[in-house]
């Protein structure tokens, strides 16, 4: 399902919207880190994001999500992605909360309301959950 590398601007706009969802998720517990921002840059390259674009993205992105009071936005393109895809982006944002080796109530909170909005069931999250909180052991 992911894009080539030279992204149309439907492509562009489904990259900016889940990079906006991802840096989200970086900044609920108000600590955005670099470790986070490498998670982000890593993830836009496996959804093949065009590598000397990526700052541009994440700098839209970063406008979006400062602007926007709802997640609504964020989740409309990535909800219809199969399953696969979405799974690898809730893995994203998994390692993006884990990464500095815990999840506060915010990040759980945030995880538990996106697994309504992607159609993610509960199960599967909690499995996917796991997987990276048992990597950062």
């Amino acid at each position: 399902m992911f894009f080539k590398k030279d992204s149309t601007e439907t492509e562009k706009n489904f990259l900016i919207k889940t990079c906006a969802l991802l840096i989200h998720a970086a900044k609920i517990d108000e600590k955005y880190t670099e470790k986070e921002e490498e998670i982000i840059k890593k993830t836009l390259l496996e959804l093949n994001a065009n590598k000397e674009k990526i700052t541009q993205i994440i700098n839209d992105a970063k406008s979006i999500e400062e602007n926007s009071n709802q997640i609504l936005d964020f989740t409309r393109e990535v909800k219809n992605l199969p399953e696969n895809d979405k799974i690898k982006i809730i893995e994203a944002l998994w390692s993006i909360i884990y990464s500095n080796d815990e999840a506060d109530i915010y990040e759980t909170n945030l995880m538990r309301r996106l697994a309504g909005l992607l159609y993610i069931d509960s199960s599967t999250m909690g499995d996917i959950k796991d997987k990276i909180k048992n990597r950062k052991l």
